[in-house]
């Protein structure tokens, strides 16, 4: 018993943070990097390619949990929710292929700029936000390879930004569906594919950024830069290109691809009758095929992983 009457055990007893205020307090950082470690832990003994699987699964499991806490999750559906509700009521109702084909063509038009900007400021914090709260310290200090830790981060938030996307325009999807019917629906749902690939794209570029940068506000200014970069100055500079210049299909065509926005853009617009003006629809009717298009899309959300993955090695804790 001390002076005033309190035994230790009291006072242990007093100054112990209940396990939800502190899950509250500090964003969940503690429990999950708790959690984070039994499970290496639980799986130390497991040797190759599984053990990679396993470590990536268990970085990406705790990755998502703490974007859910967040709330970033309901964030994004709501705001894609939003803009697509807005777009379907401000687009009309024209009863067959040409109505449905003028709201796709308008939600690709919101979605090029929307669907990068939400990527690209969920995922601008990935590593060197983790940093930050020093859950990467944790996490980096088991027997667990820093490659794994970039791909887990990414396929957790990619989980997060995926459901998000699939909520948000699903609920538009559904909409049309009961507007127009299915026999009319297939234009929209390369449009629901190909957003969900940008969003990957944008993502991974996001990722990329963060594991560069070694300040929260140097990752934040980059993204809003590629942003601006591949959404707004691309196009323009594409356009002035395309007007001032007869280039053969093959500029064209490495214009396209050198821009995800761009490509995504044209993916979708290629398969509709619907024009909006601008660099897509100077570029739809180029050579590039449905699968190529795809195929780019899917590169620009590897390569950049893979680039995070070689580089967060030479980052210092």
């Amino acid at each position: 018993m001390n002076n005033n009457g309190t035994t230790d055990g009291d006072m242990a007893t007093a100054g112990e943070i209940d396990p939800d205020e502190r899950a509250v307090s500090d964003g969940g950082y503690v429990e999950a990097a708790t959690d984070t470690i039994g499970h290496v832990n639980a799986t130390a003994s497991t040797d190759g390619w599984r053990a990679v699987v396993r470590h990536i699964g268990i970085v990406g499991a705790t990755e998502y949990r703490l974007a859910v806490r967040s709330r970033w999750v309901i964030a994004l559906a709501g705001l894609f929710t939003l803009f697509g509700a807005m777009i379907l009521t401000f687009s009309g109702s024209a009863v067959g292929p040409e109505g449905l084909e003028r709201v796709v063509a308008s939600l690709a038009s919101l979605a090029v700029y929307l669907v990068p900007l939400a990527a690209l400021a969920f995922g601008y914090d990935a590593i060197v936000g983790r940093e930050a709260d020093g859950w990467l310290a944790v996490v980096l200090s088991l027997p667990i390879a820093r490659r794994d830790v970039v791909v887990g981060t990414y396929l957790g938030r990619l989980l997060t930004l995926t459901g998000a996307v699939v909520v948000g325009f699903g609920f538009t999807g559904v909409l049309l569906l009961r507007e127009f019917g299915a026999a009319y629906w297939g234009s929209y749902l390369q449009f629901f594919v190909a957003a969900i690939v940008l969003a990957a794209a944008f993502l991974a570029i996001a990722t990329l950024i963060s594991t560069i940068a070694r300040e929260k506000t140097h990752a934040l200014g980059a993204a809003l830069l590629v942003w601006v970069w591949f959404v707004l100055i691309h196009d323009l500079l594409s356009l002035g290109f395309v007007a001032a210049f007869s280039l053969p299909d093959v500029a064209l065509s490495a214009l396209v691809l050198a821009n995800p926005a761009s490509a995504f853009r044209v993916l979708v617009l290629s398969g509709l009758g619907a024009t909006t003006g601008g660099f897509a629809d100077a570029l739809a009717g180029t050579a590039l095929s449905t699968s190529v298009l795809a195929a780019t899309l899917l590169a620009w959300c590897i390569l950049p992983i893979a680039t995070a993955a070689i580089l967060i090695d030479r980052r210092r804790l």
